[in-house]
Parts: structure tokens; sequence; C-alpha cells
């Protein structure tokens, strides 16, 4: 389906022709008539398949509309991390690009005072498009320097890391902000209980959307340790041992983890840096920045960097330990053989992880290649005998077919498969 098939306004249709877009992603097909109609969304889908187009294109085609106020905050898309808020505010200048009168600001922390007076300048006199991490806008918002009673629009990209990274009193105290008649709409690459949970209390009878993950790229060659806990260091080791490797990234789900990896190779004159949460956010940029520049050889991560970073080169992934979810699984190894490069990535299986990854090698519908240990470090644990009573769940997909009661029928729709009427706010 192409965008034109849709009724996005014609600026937003000559900004993508611009931009060579012309079909859809299934997100984005799914999502956008739903937000043009005005009912609340919450997507399900993985990184990498055009979500923040799914959002954002049909938000700032009733922007572009009209009728909304020029004094108000419009639309408050939040993000978990500053590196995601960046690359949304990048978006957003691609497809803004014949939308004189909506414009973004970027709010997120690490800045100097400089930066936050213009903050404070741009959301008191009203922005059309903020996008902010969680604890920047409460900030913002606890000072009075923001008024969200007149917005139109509530994004939560990757609410699942938000959620995960302790902003679920923030979000709820930002929503409470909020007027009834805000269109809402929730992304999230997973779908976890207490995301189920955030999306009945934030949204309004939300459509749903729900793409199956899709099984990572063939170029990915997929290899896994069977281990005891204390043999990963010596693990990592030998692997560096091999040859000068560079361009990797090593997953580790505890901030401590990290740091002892990080310790472990820089005795072995490996050029590696952390990413952690202990570090600030100048720290966290600098790190980032040497990476992608190639001044870091290695990357040693929580999973901050494992969804909404866009570095093409990884060479290799290697996860020491298991995610505890084969969604998370995908977006780790994900970050290797893009561009139509060759990846590897391998996989650390201690004893107490072999519940994990058995659902996740159903999931892939394969069996992961095996090494055996390196000399010297002992026996692995048995994992042939073990049998997981953990099932894979199945992706379904719930569509909802009640609109906000507060929306108006207005406005006219460009040819094409959607005989709906847009919905658009009146005057406010």
């Amino acid at each position: 389906m192409t965008f034109e098939e849709t009724y996005l306004n014609d600026n937003i249709l000559d900004a993508l022709y611009d931009m060579h877009f012309e079909e859809m992603t299934p997100i984005q097909e799914r999502c956008i008539p739903e937000i043009l109609d005005g009912y609340d969304v919450l997507g399900v889908a993985q990184t990498g398949t055009g979500k923040t187009a799914a959002y954002l294109l049909p938000i700032l085609s009733m922007l572009d509309d009209g009728g909304y106020p020029d004094d108000a905050i419009n639309c408050v898309i939040m993000s978990p991390t500053r590196e995601l808020a960046q690359q949304i505010d990048q978006a957003m200048e691609g497809f803004s690009y014949y939308l004189p009168n909506v414009s973004s600001i970027a709010v997120y922390g690490g800045n100097d005072g400089s930066r936050f007076d213009q903050e404070i300048k741009s959301l008191r006199g009203g922005a059309p498009v903020v996008i902010a991490t969680p604890g920047r806008l409460l900030s913002h918002l606890k000072v009075g320097n923001l008024d969200l009673s007149r917005t139109s629009f509530f994004v939560l990209d990757e609410a699942d890391r938000m959620l995960d990274m302790g902003f679920m009193e923030d979000i709820l105290k930002i929503n409470s902000q909020l007027p009834p008649t805000c269109q809402k709409v929730m992304f999230s690459a997973t779908m976890p209980e207490k995301i189920r949970e955030l999306a009945v209390s934030l949204l309004n009878n939300p459509v749903e959307v729900k793409l199956k993950v899709s099984r990572p790229a063939e170029k990915i060659h997929q290899m896994a340790y069977i281990c005891y806990e204390p043999q990963k260091v010596g693990i990592v080791e030998n692997i560096f041992k091999q040859g000068d490797l560079k361009r990797v990234i090593i997953f580790c789900g505890k901030k401590d983890k990290v740091k002892e990896i990080n310790r472990a190779l820089q005795k072995l004159k490996i050029n590696c840096a952390p990413m952690h949460s202990d570090l600030t956010q100048q720290e966290r940029d600098d790190v980032m920045y040497r990476f992608k520049a190639g001044q870091v050889d290695v990357l040693v991560a929580t999973d901050i960097v494992a969804r909404g970073i866009d570095i093409d080169d990884i060479g290799m992934v290697i996860n020491y330990d298991v995610p505890h979810d084969s969604e998370d699984y995908v977006h780790r190894i994900g970050r290797t053989a893009r561009a139509e490069r060759d990846g590897q990535a391998i996989t650390f299986v201690s004893d107490a992880d072999f519940r994990f990854f058995k659902p996740i090698e159903h999931f892939l519908q394969k069996e992961i290649e095996k090494l055996p240990l390196p000399e010297g470090l002992g026996e692995a644990p048995n994992y042939s005998t073990y049998k997981s009573n953990k099932s894979h769940g199945t992706h379904k997909s719930h569509r909802s077919r009640k609109p906000h009661q507060s929306k108006k029928s207005s406005g006219t729709q460009f040819a094409g498969k959607h005989s709906r009427k847009k919905q658009k706010k009146g005057k406010e």
C-alpha cells in the first residue's frame, strides 16, 4: 500500500516523495489510517519496522491541516533515552519540511544551563511538537514551564523500555496533566503484562496492532556457548585473543556485569568502553560518539542500546547472558548484519539460563550452533537433557472499533482505499 492511498495531506506527501518513501511498512499501513481517524492506538512492533513514521506522519498531517491552538503544546512524544529523542527529532525535520508552522523541540537531560533556558522559552511560548524524556519533561512541569491542558496528541515510544528504566511513575504524572480529549498512541517492542496494564490505564478504547516478530536475518551466524556462570569471563577473553575484533557490542542484563567485563577487556588491552545507567548523559553521549566514529572497538552495554540506535557496521554481538524474551534476543542480535553486511551473534548460556534459551530456539525454529568451551575452562553443563516447560506465546492482533466520542468528523479524503472520513479536532 502506498502513502498516497491514505489521506495524509499534500504537504506530507510532497516530503515523502522527496525522501523516496513510497510503499508503507506493515505497521505504517495498519496504524496511519487509525490515527488519522482519531483512534487511540497500541502498536506492538520491533525496531526497524518504521514505527516512528507510523505515528509522526498522521499527527503532523493533522497539525498542518489546522484547527489547533497556536500557543499550545499540541503534541508530546515521550522517549526513554536522549538518543532516541534526537532520532525522532531528526525524522521530524524531514517529514515536516513543507510544514512551516509545525516545528519541534527536543527536551532531555544532560545539557548545560543555556540549553535549559532555551527549552523554557520554547515550552512557555507553545511548541507544536515536544519530544522529551520523562524525567526532563516532568522537571519542566513541576516548575510551571509548560501547560499540557490543551495538548491534542500524546505518544509513548518504546514504552517497554521506559518501564524497564523506572519511568512508570513519571509517565502517570505526565498523563494526569493531559485533557480527556487527548488522542494517545503507545508503541512497544514487546507486550509483557505491565505494558498491558499501562495501556489499560492510559488509552481510551484503543485499536491494537500487533505484528509478528521477524526472525533474525539469515546473514547472522548465530552461535552459543553452554557454560557455567564463572566460565563466561574466560570465554570472552578467549574470543578476543583469537583475533583483532572491532565493531563489537557485548550485551549484559546488569550494569555490574558491564563494569566487570569492561575491566577484564581493558586488562587484555582491548579498546572498549562501557554503557550503562550509572553514566551521566554527557558520558553516554561521549561513549556513543566515540563508538560510532570508530574510536572505540568494543561497546559493553546494558539493553539501553539494544533498540533505537542506528549503527550499520556492527560485526559481532555477544549476549553475555540470555535475554528473557525471544523478542529481546532478536532486538539484540539485530544490531549486526545490517545494510547487506554479514554478522555474528554469540550467546553465553549458563545452566540457569536454559529455561530462557530453549524458547528462543523454539521461536527461531532451529537449533543454534553450540561451540565447545575453550581449553582449560572445564566441563560444560548438559543442555541436551534439559526440557523446557515454558511455551512460546503467539502474536495476535485485536482491533477495537469504537472511536473517541470527542472527535468530530470533518475534512475531505484523498482518493484511495479508505472510505472513512478523517476525524479532526475542532478549535479548542
